[in-house]
């Protein structure tokens, strides 16, 4: 049977975001996408993606979905082959992001989710990457796609997640962590900490990418994914 990898999205973003890795894995394993913007827990989602999900199977996350894939780790860790947690972090909000997350959601019911999507855009990518007009467009197109119910949801699900720091030590399959090094949202030093927490876990930084690497430096993730998933696997 083949391989199955279970993609998680983060925040405002769709499968377009693993768009480059899912079409060069494809031929490798059989590559799944989670749809997040349904349930406004991370339980919820999880348990949404995990109907139909194989006996085993491998899983990636990056920020939102990244808390998502730690909860597939407390959901179904023991069916889990492998473990890629991207630009994201173990910890649980704290009460300042927590009151940010209830004013951008207050905003957006008042109609403003144009205004919030655009603020949210400067912290997704490298600076330098800003003018990048594709890469801008696909980021936009996928905020548009989720739309303002979905991105409430969404943050009301990012804020309330249990901390899971406490779940690093018992995490027993290969584990990958990556980041953007430029990333300004969950930043390397969190990475490390997820590294040093999980038994035998990895660290790959990429260079010259912010928070969205499969996008920003998608040949470098896919090279990464395939090394990790496929050929090593």
């Amino acid at each position: 049977m083949q391989h199955t990898i279970l993609f998680l999205p983060g925040l405002l973003c769709d499968a377009a975001l693993w768009r480059a890795q899912t079409q060069a894995l494809s031929a490798h394993a059989t590559c799944v996408v989670a749809d997040m913007t349904q349930d406004d827990s991370i339980s919820g989602m999880v348990s949404r993606a995990l109907t139909d999900m194989p006996d085993t199977f491998s899983v990636v996350g990056l920020s939102m979905g990244g808390y998502g894939a730690l909860e597939v780790m407390r959901q179904a860790g023991a069916r889990v082959r492998r473990l890629v947690l991207m630009d994201t972090s173990a910890r649980a909000d704290d009460a300042e992001r927590i009151q940010r997350r209830k004013n951008l959601i207050t905003r957006v019911e008042r109609g403003e989710f144009e205004t919030v999507i655009e603020e949210h855009f400067p912290s997704f990518v490298h600076p330098s990457r800003l003018t990048d007009a594709p890469l801008m467009a696909t980021i936009r197109a996928s905020a548009h796609a989720v739309g303002p119910d979905a991105y409430i949801r969404e943050q009301t699900a990012i804020m309330n997640r249990p901390d899971s720091l406490g779940l690093l030590g018992d995490i027993g399959c290969p584990t990958l962590v990556m980041c953007g090094a430029e990333d300004a949202l969950t930043v390397p030093a969190l990475h490390r900490e997820m590294t040093d927490g999980i038994p035998g876990a990895t660290l790959q930084m990429i260079d010259g990418s912010g928070h969205l690497p499969p996008l920003e430096k998608p040949d470098a993730v896919t090279a990464a994914l395939h090394a990790w998933l496929i050929k090593d696997a």
